[in-house]
């Protein structure tokens, strides 16, 4: 286990619950996209980190470095191409967790003081 004193974790915490929030939610907007409503349904289709955030995964993630959110359900029946409308809901969670790493760097990177290493 990482030892993390609690400013370590009130640092990380809005992080973790803004990168699994979009995560799940991208998977579940792309699904959206392409013609499911199973998260919209379900109520998953929200930014809403209570709807996304699983409890063990969670804290896993906080104390681990290794954890997960609750899966967003999508069914493949209802897009044309099964396959490529899979491969693209699978996508979209990894790929939202690069852009908000490229808008966070950019972000660090506008606003940092001048004498400030990165």
């Amino acid at each position: 286990m990482l030892k993390l004193n609690f400013p370590d974790i009130l640092y990380t915490l809005p992080a973790i619950l803004i990168a699994l929030t979009f995560h799940e939610f991208s998977h579940g907007f792309a699904a959206y996209i392409l013609g499911d409503n199973t998260a919209k349904e379900q109520g998953r289709l929200s930014l809403n980190p209570i709807k996304h955030i699983d409890p063990i995964g969670f804290f896993a993630l906080l104390f681990f470095r290794f954890g997960w959110a609750k899966p967003v359900p999508y069914n493949p029946l209802y897009f044309k191409n099964r396959k490529l409308g899979t491969f693209i809901v699978a996508f979209a969670g990894p790929f939202s967790n690069l852009l908000l790493a490229f808008l966070s760097i950019s972000l660090i990177l506008i606003i940092r003081p001048q004498n400030m290493i990165i």
